[in-house]
């Protein structure tokens, strides 16, 4: 008897160590979709969480993202920072992953020259978490217009469903990190 109920528990084992292994790994990234679409259509404040010299223009604006233009593939996430409105972070499902690439414009609606940078995922990540290495486009983008630093960019973002967005900009001496409340979607 001791024997049949090891060789039972020794096979459930094997059993879920099987449903882990070949659990889909896009799975937490169409997780992580969903999190955004459900956001869609309301607008956040946020602030700056980093302590960085650099931020400091930023940590003194009013930051404002607005989740909208959401598909099951692509959602376009315009942030706001004081009246600035040039930036859109646009998080788009591939067929590898998921990529993140930012659309920054004059206000006349014209690109600016650093725009359409950002990476994909090469990690599953999770339906919480998605970090976004840079691309080689980008990092091209990036040498030919004096912003060699930004060659080894990671970018994050976080859904924490009704507790909070994060993105983040993490490369060697350069930690950005803006969170926003979702608690308080802001009236129209």
């Amino acid at each position: 008897m001791k024997i049949a109920s090891v060789l039972a528990a020794a096979a459930l084992m094997s059993l879920s160590c099987v449903g882990v292994a070949t659990a889909d790994p896009a799975q937490s990234q169409d997780d992580f979709l969903a999190r955004l679409n459900a956001l869609c259509g309301q607008r956040f404040e946020g602030r700056v969480v980093t302590t960085d010299a650099a931020d400091a223009k930023f940590a003194s604006e009013r930051l404002v993202m607005q989740v909208r233009d959401c598909s099951p593939d692509e959602v376009r996430i315009p942030f706001a920072v004081g009246s600035d409105r040039s930036r859109t972070w646009v998080v788009t499902k591939t067929d590898t992953g998921l990529r993140l690439k930012h659309d920054h414009r004059h206000a006349d609606g014209t690109t600016d020259v650093l725009h359409w940078y950002g990476g994909d995922t090469v990690k599953a990540g999770t339906a919480e978490r998605q970090e976004f290495p840079v691309d080689a486009e980008s990092i091209a983008l990036f040498n030919e217009n004096d912003a060699a630093v930004s060659t080894t960019n990671v970018w994050a973002m976080e859904v924490h469903p009704d507790r909070v967005f994060a993105y983040e900009l993490r490369r060697p001496n350069r930690h950005f990190r803006v969170e926003f409340d979702l608690t308080k979607p802001m009236a129209d």
